[in-house]
């Protein structure tokens, strides 16, 4: 099974996904493909232009291979805010599309926490965009905890 994991920043799609996924279960997510990427020290959410685009690379080039083997494994991809043609391709592959949205206070507050204003840019727009499309596709909403 292919699962989507949507949601703003810090809304708990890793936490979501750590607490369903097996040992031999694949997950694809970009933050953590960033850092294996990345150089020693460098921030875990903060990219540059040049790593985001080699690691993009790197989460299509995954979700192809592992796509290949959900007979076998289940596949979790974290994609923040998927762009209808993204999400028209995962429900070819029949994929269960899961929103992670425990509130915009609560997000707004760890993403204040983590002092990292370009997060709290991304977790407005995806606010907004939720707010445009009518909460956008079907999914499955799923609260995170408190942090």
């Amino acid at each position: 099974m292919l699962y989507v994991v949507t949601g703003p920043p810090a809304s708990g799609k890793s936490s979501w996904i750590e607490a369903r996924a097996k040992p031999r279960d694949i997950i694809i997510d970009l933050d953590r493909i960033a850092l294996a990427l990345a150089g020693p020290g460098a921030p875990q959410w903060h990219h540059g232009e040049t790593l985001l685009k080699v690691a993009h690379r790197a989460r299509f080039a995954a979700l192809d291979e592992a796509l290949k083997h959900r007979d076998q494994v289940d596949i979790y991809l974290i994609h923040t805010q998927p762009s209808p043609k993204a999400l028209a391709r995962y429900q070819r592959h029949k994929a269960q599309i899961v929103t992670v949205d425990p509130g915009r206070e609560i997000v707004m507050q760890r993403v204040a926490d983590m002092r990292d204003p370009g997060m709290a840019a991304v977790a407005t727009r995806w606010y907004r965009a939720r707010a445009r499309h009518g909460q956008g596709h079907a999914s499955a909403v799923q609260s995170s905890r408190r942090w």
